[in-house]
């Protein structure tokens, strides 16, 4: 039984719905105008002082075959089972700090441990060296003896992306592909020109096509949009586990999701969709203080279980 929403210190966010959430979104990323990367990346992080992590969970840094990372483990977690996670934040910002409050209450719900990767950033570190530390992060756990079928992925926004690269780049190179992946809004095409960035553009509170294009430009750093492993819905999509994709009705990002999962779909892998209404992109990040959110890591948490005990 879950325990009731409150509203975290220090920042004291409030208790939100989703007839309050756009506004506070909006509020959000108006306060992040005009920053730096550098300023970005701080405001990003503080995410962990405004959503603390559970007391419970142990945190510790560890290299994961030279890609710095972070174990996220609560005191019942399955040994066997591993949760590795990329955090979002458009290939540009964004960390295991930032993203703590969310990775580590997913693994917790989903009864197992969180290995969060901190990848490289662009534009100092373009494509494909997102890709490169997620390949790397992964075998290493293979040599770490965990089994491939009791890793599962996760990932939001970009770090969705990432993660269905990863799968693309192991099952490339001969690697049992992991037991399962949840994607969060992930963010798959480079473009950024699909329907969604029109039809939604006025009601999504914190994406506008222009500004993810930038990040699209740093990350890509030249190389085409459409290259498979930046943006996997031009991918064959065919042989990977099952997929749980959930992704907001308001956000620009929502056909990214669709047109996904149909590929997916399309090639034989199984993949689920959940299309939340009203929701903002990666609202899961709300979940201390949004019952949506809750909800939906909990969907998130009930999957993996499901898929990694088979």
């Amino acid at each position: 039984m879950s325990t009731p929403l409150k509203t975290p210190d220090p920042h004291h966010v409030p208790l939100l719905t989703a007839a309050t959430l756009p506004d506070y979104i909006k509020q959000r990323a108006a306060s992040r105008t005009g920053l730096s990367v550098e300023e970005r990346r701080a405001v990003v992080d503080a995410n962990a002082l405004s959503f603390p992590t559970d007391a419970t969970i142990e945190i510790a840094a560890v290299e994961a075959g030279g890609v710095p990372c972070e174990w996220q483990i609560s005191p019942d977690a399955d040994a066997r089972k591993c949760l590795l996670y990329f955090h979002g934040g458009g290939y540009v910002f964004g960390s295991p700090t930032s993203h703590r409050h969310l990775t580590s209450h997913l693994a917790q719900r989903a009864n197992t441990r969180c290995l969060s990767v901190d990848y490289r950033l662009a534009p100092e570190n373009p494509f494909p060296a997102a890709v490169e530390d997620a390949v790397t992060a992964y075998r290493w756990l293979l040599d770490e003896g965990v089994s491939a079928q009791d890793i599962a992925l996760g990932g939001d926004s970009a770090g969705g992306g990432l993660a269905v690269a990863l799968m693309l780049q192991a099952r490339e190179d001969g690697l049992p592909l992991p037991g399962a992946a949840v994607l969060f809004c992930p963010w798959t095409d480079m473009a950024c020109n699909r329907p969604s960035y029109t039809s939604r553009a006025s009601i999504d509170p914190s994406i506008t096509q222009a500004g993810i294009l930038e990040s699209a430009n740093a990350y890509m750093n030249g190389a085409p949009a459409d290259t498979p492993l930046a943006s996997p819905v031009y991918a064959d999509l065919s042989g990977l586990p099952p997929c749980l994709v959930q992704v907001g009705e308001r956000e620009v990002l929502v056909d990214d999701a669709r047109d996904l999962v149909t590929s997916m779909r399309r090639s034989g892998t199984t993949a689920e969709l959940e299309v939340w209404d009203g929701m903002v992109h990666v609202w899961h990040a709300l979940h201390p203080v949004l019952e949506e959110g809750r909800q939906a890591v909990q969907r998130a948490a009930d999957f993996l279980r499901t898929q990694m005990s088979t």
